[in-house]
């Protein structure tokens, strides 16, 4: 089973292949931002990454963070906990003057991804 250490909050065991955006909500309880409900789109599900961060990205948050020209972070949103992980969740509801974190992502990754990419 793969190990989600949240920087300051904890390490949690999570189901092999949740989304990251997902374990952070459920499994660390934390208020993970997701505004456009994890389809890749809004970068408010950004982490940063310690130790273990994935080699490669959906096209979806490749074209996403290109476009608005977001480094030295990934979107939760599009990662699937395959491995153990190390975050800094850099992006929650406290503090951001949001009403909510956003609707419930889907446990599965959208836009489906059709490929995956070097990141």
């Amino acid at each position: 089973m793969p190990k989600l250490t949240v920087e300051n909050v904890g390490e949690f065991d999570v189901e092999p292949g949740k989304r990251l955006v997902l374990a952070l909500t459920d499994d660390a309880q934390i208020d993970q931002l997701h505004a456009c409900g994890g389809a890749g789109r809004c970068t408010t599900c950004r982490v940063e990454f310690i130790e273990g961060e994935p080699d490669k990205m959906t096209v979806a948050e490749k074209n996403t963070l290109e476009a608005r020209e977001v480094t030295g972070c990934r979107l939760s949103c599009q990662i699937l906990c395959d491995h153990d992980m190390t975050v800094r969740a850099i992006s929650r509801l406290e503090g951001s003057g949001r009403a909510d974190a956003g609707n419930r992502p889907n446990d599965e990754i959208e836009p489906q991804p059709v490929e995956w990419v070097e990141k």
